[in-house]
């Protein structure tokens, strides 16, 4: 790993660390409103803490960042493709139950719900 330097006030240069920044100002800073310096990086420490170990994060799958740094994207991909399928599956099998009733109510005319109390 190498140290770049970038320009001050430039945050097309360094849009990571910008983004960062952003989402400790809005996510963490703005809505707790420390009282110290010290309630400050407590605060901050638990975002990053958060923002490391638990956040989804869109651009890599909706998965966390250390299960991504820790190699388990693959796995956690499979085991949503698998409920997933299994979901399907379920749905599939209870669609025969339910096609009588579907049927049953689209045979049904306006004269035949008249006549119903």
């Amino acid at each position: 790993m190498t140290h770049v330097r970038t320009s001050s006030y430039y945050p097309q240069s360094n849009g990571k660390l910008e983004w960062f920044n952003r989402t400790i100002k809005h996510e963490c800073i703005r809505p707790k409103t420390p009282v110290s310096l010290d309630d400050a990086l407590r605060l901050v420490a638990d975002l990053v803490a958060f923002y490391n170990n638990e956040r989804l994060h869109s651009a890599i799958g909706y998965i966390a960042l250390v299960d991504k740094l820790n190699g388990k994207a693959e796995e956690i991909f499979n085991a949503r493709d698998n409920k997933l399928e299994a979901a399907r599956a379920a749905r599939k099998l209870q669609r025969p139950a339910l096609m009588p009733a579907a049927v049953a109510f689209n045979n049904c005319s306006v004269t035949n719900l008249a006549a119903v109390p």
